[in-house]
């Protein structure tokens, strides 16, 4: 009964002016009159079409037609054979009007509907003469056979920016296509709503369709990315033959029509294990997964067969493949989840098969590997016993038969055990192999390349422990062309494992070749205790290798800077050279420390001393030259021994100063004049023994002062020579000096004994005591002026160090031949 009261109120709300409705009427009747009434309004008010995946058709007839061909006088609307009398009036008047729709004008209205293969009726909107919405359910056919129609489908492309429609014409012979202009006006609502109420007519936008010469159209609609999943609501408005067509309210959400791109990077390759791998890159812009149809014919001298499969990945394996086959793929995509479009075929590839099958025919490894390789011949249209099948390495070494395996009466297989890199010769930089039959051998042949990955990578971090700087070669691998090398990482938490393994989850290192052929990579910022552990990956169109782990602890690899504020110096005391310097601030771990040192000059002699006082700062070593310029530089390391040097610091030298002696005060070097008071007298004496030795003696007066030792020095008068000097312990009184004093031949030097006036009476010496004794007389005399000339200087000033190696700042070349004395203070 409420049912009722709503039908009632319905009624009166859609007919207010009729007055022919009676409650005194058959209750059924009524009943069944506002039902019917009641769906058709709640149809006039779902306007919008769904917009399917697949293709449908837009029809159009005039309403004239309609009520002719549909609604005959006497045929109520809701009798039960209506969709028998719309067949059986359309193949009745078919062809009988061949010129009505040559006269209608461009102000017919005319009812249009959507549908598709897979219904048979399709909802006619339309308004009746009093402005009325009209909605009614026929049969297709009608519409098909004689109306104007169109075929759409509408999808969203990959890049998901544009919404399309593309439409063509399928018009029959009553309507002329000349003029097609077509015109798509939609609303994108800002809100999300399944079900959005039907807009304003003023609230749509519009966009104009490029048409062909073929009575084709496209129509592109921009969709904003955050609005995919809303609803769009859009109607066509089309102008042909100057008739004016209008379609039905579409609505569609843009994410559920995506029609994917074709896939892209199809191939088709042999596997290891014989069969035929179709593959395919996915499109790029998709956000979501895709399933794949795939179709393929094969063709050979034993099989014809085609087939359709569709797969979820991105590859599909044919097996039983024979040589000399030939192969044809395409592959699309559509959306796995939810609904979506097909997408375009790919381009068809087309794969043949070669008369001997390798597989896999080429082979990319490492050294000390083990490898196989199998195949099939075929030979004249037979397919060769696997049993009949030899093998050759480069045409010039037969393989052992140990290294074969029979799999099947027609797969052989060889095995590499242990391989060694491949050797390059020429232009060829793999190994061949060949499949044979017994004797005969095919010209084709699988290519095997064995390289060598062992790559070394050396990190070193700088002294400011703020980046680690990575080094590698590619010396080892240069043989292989074409490939791509790059430093991939993965840094643990803390530390290195025992033994570093490649990590599932590792980033790329960007590296830069430098001039002297190494790749360098910086890590910066760094973590210091981390382990981060590097291999080198090596790609390539046969596969990728990886070179052996290694990992590194950017602490223990440390670079320290060298040692600052290096000093040096001759110390005048003890007559040492002593080196300073302070140590750098980073690491904080215990140091040890390198000293190089030599005589300045522009090819250093160095000599190593090393220090491993953590502490220290200095460090002390015995020099022979105390008057020469030292070059002094230091290094450091970690004391651990962990790391590596640092640089030599910048180079140090030794400065020689020439030294005053002081006129009072402690008194180091001093000539000891005679006491003519007390009448004593240092004597000094030499004498010549023969042409290279001179004997001298001397004697001292007593004194309260402390002798340390006695420097001689003498020069040859006549001659441009240097100085020359000697050091006498304080406890001896009399020397041999031996050099070039005359020109005397043949006399050896004579030892005297401390009783020098027994050896004078030896009878041997007779001969020659006369010539000793001038020779004597001679530099006695130049003795004694030289003594004389020493008693009236006084030297305040010691001379240029340089020209002595005994002693600092001293300088004796104003007198031939004199003694001097040291007193320890």
């Amino acid at each position: 009964m409420d049912f009722l009261k709503i039908a009632i109120f319905l009624h009166f709300y859609v007919y207010p002016n009729s007055s022919k409705f009676s409650f005194h009427a058959n209750p059924c009747r009524i009943l069944r009159i506002l039902i019917l009434q009641f769906i058709y309004l709640t149809t006039a008010f779902n306007l919008a079409y769904p917009i399917t995946p697949w293709r449908f058709k837009l029809s159009c007839m005039p309403p004239n037609t309609t009520y002719d061909f549909l609604l005959p006088t006497g045929i109520s609307k809701n009798t039960s054979n209506l969709n028998e009398h719309y067949e059986a009036v359309v193949e009745a008047k078919l062809n009988s009007s061949t010129t009505y729709f040559s006269n209608l004008s461009s102000k017919t209205t005319f009812h249009c509907c959507f549908w598709s293969k897979e219904e048979k009726n399709c909802s006619v909107h339309a308004d009746n003469i009093e402005g009325k919405a009209f909605i009614s359910t026929v049969n297709s056919l009608v519409f098909q056979q004689i109306g104007a129609n169109w075929n759409i489908q509408c999808w969203m492309k990959e890049d998901l920016k544009l919404f399309i429609c593309y439409m063509e014409s399928l018009f029959k012979n009553p309507f002329k296509t000349y003029d097609l202009k077509v015109h798509l006006l939609y609303v994108l609502p800002e809100v999300l709503d399944e079900s959005p109420p039907v807009p304003q007519k003023g609230s749509f936008q519009i966009v104009q369709c490029n048409c062909s010469v073929h009575d084709s159209c496209e129509c592109q609609v921009p969709v904003p990315t955050a609005k995919l999943n809303h609803t769009l609501l859009l109607y066509l408005k089309i102008m042909s033959g100057g008739i004016n067509f209008q379609s039905p309210l579409m609505s569609v959400q843009p994410i559920n029509v995506v029609k994917p791109d074709p896939p892209l990077d199809l191939h088709m390759e042999i596997t290891d294990a014989g069969s035929l791998k179709i593959s395919w890159s996915s499109p790029t812009l998709v956000p979501f997964q895709l399933q794949y149809q795939v179709k393929y014919s094969e063709n050979s001298s034993t099989n014809m067969r085609k087939a359709d499969e569709i797969v979820s990945s991105t590859s599909l394996l044919i097996d039983s493949v024979l040589p000399g086959s030939s192969y044809e793929v395409q592959v699309r995509g559509k959306r796995l989840d939810g609904p979506g479009i097909w997408g375009e075929w790919s381009t068809p590839l087309i794969f043949t098969t070669q008369d001997v099958i390798y597989f896999p025919p080429k082979i990319l490894t490492r050294v000390g590997s083990n490898v196989s390789i199998h195949c099939i011949y075929k030979n004249e249209n037979e397919i060769v016993s696997s049993k009949k099948i030899v093998w050759w390495l480069n045409l010039a070494e037969k393989i052992p038969p140990s290294q074969y395996t029979v799999l099947g009466d027609q797969v052989s297989k060889v095995t590499f055990p242990n391989l060694n890199a491949t050797r390059p010769r020429g232009k060829f930089t793999y190994d061949a192999v060949y499949c044979c039959n017994q004797q005969e051998c095919h010209h084709r042949y699988a290519e095997l390349y064995v390289i060598d990955v062992n790559i070394n990578i050396s990190c070193e971090t700088d002294g400011y422990l703020t980046k680690m700087t990575c080094r590698w070669s590619t010396n080892a691998i240069q043989s292989l062309m074409g490939s791509t090398l790059q430093l991939r990482y993965h840094r643990s938490s803390l530390y290195c494992s025992d033994v570093p393994s490649i990590h599932p989850i590792s980033e790329p290192k960007d590296c830069h070749l430098q001039r002297d052929g190494f790749y360098e990579c910086i890590f910066q910022p760094i973590f210091l205790l981390s382990g981060y552990t590097m291999w080198i990956k090596i790609n390539h169109s046969l596969g990728s290798l990886d070179s052996p782990p290694t990992c590194v602890v950017p602490d223990s690899v440390v670079k320290p800077l060298p040692p600052s504020s290096v000093k040096a110096e001759i110390t005048v005391k003890i007559g040492l050279l002593k080196i300073s310097w302070e140590k750098p601030v980073f690491p904080e771990n215990n140091l040890k420390f390198q000293i190089r040192y030599g005589l300045n000059g522009k090819e250093v002699q160095w000599k190593i001393y090393e220090v491993y006082d953590a502490k220290s700062k200095s460090a002390s070593v015995l020099v022979p030259d105390l008057c020469a310029v030292y070059a002094v530089q230091v290094r450091c390391q970690r004391l651990d021994g962990l790391g590596y040097w640092s640089n030599w610091s910048s180079p140090a030298y030794t400065v020689v100063m020439d030294i005053k002696v002081p006129t009072r005060g402690p008194e180091f070097w001093r000539i000891i004049n005679e006491d003519t008071t007390k009448k004593e007298r240092n004597s000094l004496s030499a004498y010549p023994l023969n042409s290279s030795c001179v004997l001298l003696s001397w004697t001292l007066s007593p004194s309260d002062y402390y002798l340390m030792y006695f420097v001689t020095e003498w020069k040859i008068l006549n001659e441009d020579s240097e100085i020359k000097w000697l050091r006498i312990p304080p406890s001896v009184k009399k020397y041999y000096i031996h050099g070039k004093f005359a020109l005397l031949n043949h006399v050896n030097c004579i030892s005297f004994s401390d009783d020098i006036e027994k050896h004078q009476h030896d009878a041997g010496l007779y001969v020659i005591v006369p010539i000793i004794i001038s020779s004597s007389i001679l530099l006695l005399g130049t003795l004694l002026i030289s003594h004389q000339r020493m008693k009236k200087l006084f030297w305040e000033d010691v001379p240029n160090p340089k020209n002595c190696s005994w002693a600092q700042g001293l300088n004796f070349q104003k007198v031939p031949f004199s003694i001097f004395l040291t007193q320890n203070m």
